[in-house]
């Protein structure tokens, strides 16, 4: 969560200026406990200190205290802020310093499947729920958390006043009056990285809709399986929220060397070598990752999730919404449901 307290830095970014920073401009780190997502944040904060950015590293869920102290520690410099750029409005922790900013800027910076959503339910004035759990009853700690929620919602909408902005390479479809929408296109990546050695076979990029719950750890197997061998894949990138479970089981029965990389992986497509085709589920990088490796010739194919896929426990609205990401996706080649062929093998 970058604070910009002078408007110096605006001045900066909308002249493109880059490399050495950004006046004024701190990048707050809320650290995660999941240890790959911490690996990633690290390497990234290190390439933001290369870039000339002061960083600031804030162990915000260290334990009981930390949250307290957190939120003290960044109380005065949020509230002295103009600008506020933030990566996930679902996030408690970001909804939480969103009611102590009165920020007169604020922008969403997040190339997730979630921005899709975000904006859709802004512009619908619905209350903030991850996709993927939209659907359910609230449990107790959201209703605790609701006049939170609530504020934040409101502080996230334009008004005289506010400006609101949301920076995504992200299709967004329902803009809400007022907000501002800006394209990410990937310049700097491909500016800063590559271009990549490609190599003749296939890479796969995996998910986390197992550990989310939305679809079933069997099905999701025998999907790796089949087009890892249909396609002829030999690593599988790990997503950073994967279980350390899942992936032994993916290696021993699909034979891929597991990946787990330690930076994203439009920045480790870049730096290469990488696969001449790229195989994923429908996620952020059927959007992402054509831009980044723009020019380079490398295929980015998609495969729809099954409705069999599915568990009981998934929102009502997976499919849809899982559809709609794979749908508006440009520059993919999609690719026709494995059911059929992961049937017959756990037959």
């Amino acid at each position: 969560m970058p604070f910009q307290p002078s408007p110096a830095g605006r001045r900066r970014r909308s002249s493109g200026g880059g490399g050495e920073g950004v006046p004024g401009l701190t990048l707050v780190v809320l650290a995660p406990t999941d240890p790959m997502t911490r690996g990633q944040l690290r390497r990234m904060a290190d390439l933001a200190r290369d870039e000339g950015y002061q960083v600031r590293w804030e162990e915000a869920r260290g334990g009981a205290s930390a949250p307290l102290q957190t939120v003290g520690a960044l109380a005065g410099p949020l509230r002295r802020a103009e600008r506020i750029v933030m990566g996930d409005p679902f996030s408690r922790y970001v909804q939480l310093l969103l009611t102590i900013t009165r920020a007169r800027d604020l922008v969403v910076v997040d190339d997730g499947t979630a921005t899709m959503e975000f904006v859709a339910q802004l512009a619908r004035g619905e209350r903030l729920v991850r996709w993927h759990r939209k659907g359910g009853r609230p449990g107790p700690r959201d209703l605790l958390f609701a006049p939170v929620s609530a504020t934040a919602r409101r502080r996230l909408t334009p008004r005289p006043g506010r400006r609101v902005e949301v920076f995504s390479a992200m299709p967004v479809t329902e803009t809400p009056e007022g907000v501002t929408v800006t394209a990410n296109d990937f310049a700097w990546t491909r500016a800063r990285f590559g271009p990549p050695r490609i190599t003749k076979g296939a890479d796969l990029v995996g998910t986390s809709l197992v550990e989310t719950g939305v679809v079933d750890a069997d099905r999701y197997v025998e999907a790796v399986y089949t087009l890892a061998k249909t396609h002829g894949a030999t690593r599988y990138f790990a997503h950073r929220r994967e279980s350390t479970a899942k992936l032994h089981r993916l290696a021993g029965e699909t034979g891929l060397e597991i990946v787990r990389p330690d930076l994203p992986l439009e920045l480790i497509a870049r730096r290469g070598p990488i696969g001449r085709t790229i195989l994923s589920f429908p996620s952020t990088v059927v959007h992402t990752l054509p831009l980044a490796l723009k020019g380079t010739g490398v295929r980015v194919a998609v495969c729809d999730v099954d409705p069999d896929w599915l568990t009981e426990n998934a929102s009502p609205r997976a499919q849809g919404f899982l559809s709609g990401v794979t749908g508006t996706a440009r520059d993919v080649h999609r690719l026709a449901s494995v059911a059929s062929v992961a049937s017959v093998r756990m037959a």
